[in-house]
């Protein structure tokens, strides 16, 4: 009885294991259709929230943004939730990234194991521009006015074996500029694939899949940062190198490539670097545009904590620094 248990449990796991995989293949399939059928995407710049597309993890950006397929510590809260499943104690995430232009932003988690299978987690993802000057009709100074935007997140996930997970983040949204405010409620869904061998990991994920509830104005609402990613990772067994590529295509944008690796042979020390294709839209035909995109950084580990930091270029834009902290509580 019990063999024949163990059979009907094997059948279920490989039939989940093919519609995954059907799946993701279908995803892909799509993503490359899209993309090569318009040269422009007429919808460049115009969803909302797009704050919700700036990268939370000091450790990804030094890798290019590459880490849909990685996905392996507490920022796959915002990556890819099905990720979370490598998160075996009680553990928080928190990252202050210093924007363009003096806009200060952050990011703050915690994930919470419930049982061997299951993981839950919360997040908070803030931007606050500052105080800007505000002008009338004729250019007279009319005082300041302040603007931010923030997203609560619900994680789920759930291990269908010891190589799949599946995870969901369901989100609240608000934004307000001076007296004036709009909200949404959003949802992303991942997939991770780790193979036999652990060294290799594939992702595929959805992220902010959802609707304005409230826009601006009662006869407008705009749509959200929809975008579909696909990413995997690889440890080397000859090298002490981790490697990541991810594929990203934004409804509201053309498809774009992040690439990057990490360097673990000085452990607790580790070396990142990374390119993201993105990184032409800040070109400028500047000197400074063939950094356009790149981005490094480190981590350090102590005890249960780890810091990280990264340095990305946006050209003439400016250089963005973001740090980060986790650990286990």
């Amino acid at each position: 009885m019990v063999s024949k248990g163990k059979i009907r449990i094997n059948k279920k796991d490989e039939k989940m294991k093919k519609t995954i995989s059907i799946g993701m293949m279908a995803i892909v399939v799509l993503i490359l259709i899209h993309s090569t059928s318009f040269a422009i995407n007429s919808k460049v710049g115009t969803t909302a929230y797009s704050f919700l597309k700036i990268d939370v993890s000091a450790r990804s950006t030094a890798m290019g943004g590459a880490f849909v397929g990685l996905s392996d510590d507490q920022s796959a809260l915002y990556f890819n939730p099905a990720g979370l499943i490598q998160i075996e104690k009680k553990s928080f995430f928190t990252t202050y990234n210093n924007y363009l232009s003096d806009v200060q932003s952050g990011f703050l988690g915690y994930v919470h194991p419930y049982g061997e299978n299951t993981r839950l987690g919360v997040s908070v993802h803030y931007f606050n521009y500052g105080s800007m000057s505000k002008r009338g009709n004729q250019n007279e100074d009319l005082g300041t006015f302040g603007a931010s935007d923030f997203a609560i997140g619900l994680s789920w996930v759930k291990s269908i074996n010891s190589q799949f997970s599946l995870g969901a983040t369901g989100k609240f949204i608000y934004e307000g500029i001076e007296n004036f405010s709009s909200d949404a409620l959003a949802l992303d869904l991942g997939v991770i694939h780790v193979s036999k061998d652990e060294r290799t990991r594939f992702g595929l994920v959805g992220q902010n899949v959802g609707v304005q509830l409230k826009g601006f104005t009662k006869s407008h609402k705009d749509d959200l940062p929809t975008a579909v990613k696909v990413g995997m990772s690889h440890h080397m067994r000859e090298l002490p190198l981790t490697v990541a590529l991810d594929l990203a295509k934004s409804f509201d944008n053309d498809i774009f490539f992040n690439l990057g690796g990490e360097f673990t042979a000085l452990e607790p020390l580790y070396l990142r670097l990374g390119w993201s294709s993105f990184g032409k839209n800040f070109k400028t035909d500047s000197d400074k545009d063939n950094l356009a995109g790149f981005a490094a950084g480190f981590g350090v580990t102590w005890k249960v904590y780890r810091f990280d930091y990264a340095y990305s270029s946006y050209a003439d834009l400016g250089g963005v620094h973001k740090i980060s902290v986790s650990g286990g509580i």
